[in-house]
């Protein structure tokens, strides 16, 4: 504990200087003295996965309009239906944002304390954490406008003075790095009839803590070890890239945010807390990496470039882009746990692809992707405004309508999926691509914004009934994923610390070892494009050769200590 304290000051010191961080740092023992120490961090294994879920991912059922039939609070829908569908696919649960918000799906927090009468209470989320392990969404970089702490900081209650950042009308906000078009500064009327101007990265909904106050890092170290008490085994810091302004500076990735970062990882270790940090920065790659620290950063971060690189290759039938980075990718020896995911509440992002495929070869596939009904949205830039990220459904972009048979489209979806599953790190999936949704194609128009594609709530019943249909394209994507994830939590080569080799393939395939874990290996070949390919495996001690892949095709091979077993996404 000495040692961490230690850390602590240090940080503490270089966030805020010599006197004001001893004094923050005597604040922050006071905190930490009061907190309940726990057992230590448990290890993952290849038996864990994520789901991603809004609380309210579930609407009432159509057909039983009346209160007792409605399946309760959103979260209990969610219980519900997951205590039906899971069977062992999914560990750990991902809950969205479920605070009082106002805006952006429940980014617009109002209040941290409290879960959104909408969606249930903080029992439904216990309840949820008897079934799961649970991530929550600790959204650090702003709230609502409707906040008492902002209402509070209008009124100029000193509680909250210095709580946002200000800066005159006129501010040179040229060299601020953020993924918007939207004014930076948001004209804001206190109520003493002055107009002052508050720092918005994100829409004038969301404004900006001010971190250089040591009173609102505090104020988010409790919030962060009540969340840890609620149940939450991994806090996401949401837009963790933005959370620190200087005037000069990008304001994004400063040194002084991934001393935050640090911070929070520290006092989870001095504490003995069974809680892990997972940074979003959807940046290029190596951007996104810087956030591991030196192994006293993150304990997790996103796989950011691994869902455009996917739809590149499926959208063009070049894997080539996705196995040579996949090959640069640091070896599982080293500590570094991925979070791969392809789709979620957000979109495709476009940035963390930059510097790995030609620019005209990408953007031949943002093209294609928007001939399949994708949304763009932009930010601003020196040249202009330019592609931040694509809104879809992964599902609708990667295996449309046009591939062909309801069958042809599961297998390259699936292909698209085993990829994601095959990678060493922990595998996250969206519900909507678990559940097999295509675009909500009325979203955006009813709710105003692109995202709005791939959030839609359908009602349970529906949704039950289609996943009955053993024939409906639901159904088989469900079945196939689980199916994809039973393998897996099978073979102890998926462990996330087990090495992989990205093979020496060409076109459309991709392809890697995983493994050995006792003396055994599992091969991992997947055929992203729409023609038959063959795929030579001349690895030493593994004796494969040949391996025909159809279009779409996925096979995993496990062989080794216990003999051979394979799952091809052809036959059931």
């Amino acid at each position: 504990m000495a040692a961490r304290k230690e850390v602590l000051e240090n940080l503490l010191t270089f966030i805020y200087g010599g006197k004001k961080g001893s004094e923050t740092y005597t604040e922050l023992l006071s905190i930490l003295n009061s907190a309940q120490p726990g057992p230590g961090l448990r290890m993952f294994t290849h038996k864990d996965a994520f789901l991603i879920s809004y609380g309210d991912m579930l609407a009432p059922p159509e057909h039983k309009p009346d209160k007792s039939g409605d399946g309760g609070t959103g979260l209990a829908r969610l219980r519900k239906f997951l205590e039906h569908r899971n069977r062992g696919s999914f560990s750990y649960l991902h809950l969205l944002p479920f605070h009082p918000y106002t805006s952006d799906d429940g980014f617009s927090v109002m209040d941290y304390g409290q879960v959104d009468p909408r969606f249930g209470s903080w029992d439904d989320i216990s309840a949820l954490g008897g079934q799961f392990k649970l991530v929550f969404d600790f959204v650090v970089n702003h709230g609502s406008v409707q906040s008492e702490w902002f209402q509070s900081f209008l009124a100029g209650d000193k509680t909250h003075e210095g709580w946002y950042i200000t800066r005159p009308k006129d501010y040179d906000s040229s060299s601020v790095v953020r993924p918007r078009t939207s004014p930076l500064l948001t004209p804001f009327i206190r109520n003493d009839g002055s107009e002052v101007y508050v720092w918005t990265t994100f829409s004038a909904d969301q404004v900006d803590y001010d971190f250089s106050n040591p009173a609102v890092l505090l104020e988010f170290v409790n919030i962060f070890l009540e969340f840890v008490r609620r149940g939450a085994k991994i806090v996401r810091l949401d837009a963790i890239g933005y959370l620190w302004k200087e005037d000069g500076h990008p304001c994004i990735h400063h040194p002084k945010t991934h001393a935050v970062v640090k911070l929070f990882r520290a006092i989870a270790e001095a504490l003995g807390l069974d809680v892990l940090i997972l940074t979003e920065t959807n940046v290029p790659h190596a951007q996104n990496v810087a956030y591991f620290g030196e192994g006293d950063e993150a304990h997790m971060v996103y796989n950011f470039a691994l869902p455009p690189l996917v739809l590149h290759s499926m959208l063009s039938g070049d894997a080539g882009p996705l196995r040579c980075w996949a090959k640069t990718l640091p070896s599982p020896e080293t500590g570094w746990i991925f979070l791969n995911y392809l789709a979620s509440h957000d979109g495709v992002g476009v940035t963390p692809a930059k510097g790995l495929v030609e620019d005209a070869a990408f953007a031949a596939t943002v093209e294609e992707a928007k001939k399949r009904g994708a949304l763009v949205n932009y930010k601003n830039s020196p040249d202009g405004p330019i592609p931040y990220e694509l809104n879809c459904s992964y599902l609708s972009i990667t295996a449309p309508p046009s591939l062909g048979s309801t069958e042809i489209r599961v297998r390259a979806f699936l292909a698209a999926q085993a990829v994601l599953f095959s990678l060493s790190g922990l595998p996250a999936v969206y519900f909507h691509s678990w559940i097999g949704s295509e675009a909500w194609k009325e979203g955006p128009e009813l709710l105003g914004y692109n995202r709005a594609v791939n959030r839609e709530r359908p009602p349970m019943d529906r949704v039950e009934k289609e996943l009955d249909d053993l024939r409906s394209l639901r159904s088989l994507i469900y079945r196939g994923i689980n199916r994809l994830l039973r393998f897996r939590q099978s073979e102890e080569a998926f462990s996330p610390t087990s090495a992989q080799k990205v093979l020496d393939t060409d076109g459309s395939v991709f392809a890697l070892l995983r493994g050995p874990v006792e003396r055994r290996w599992v091969l991992c070949a997947q055929n992203l494009g729409s023609s038959s390919v063959t795929v030579h495996v001349r690895e030493a001690g593994v004796p494969l050769g040949r391996i025909d892949l159809k279009p779409w095709e996925t096979r995993w091979i496990a062989l080794g200590t216990g003999g051979r077993r394979e799952i091809s996404t052809i036959t059931e």
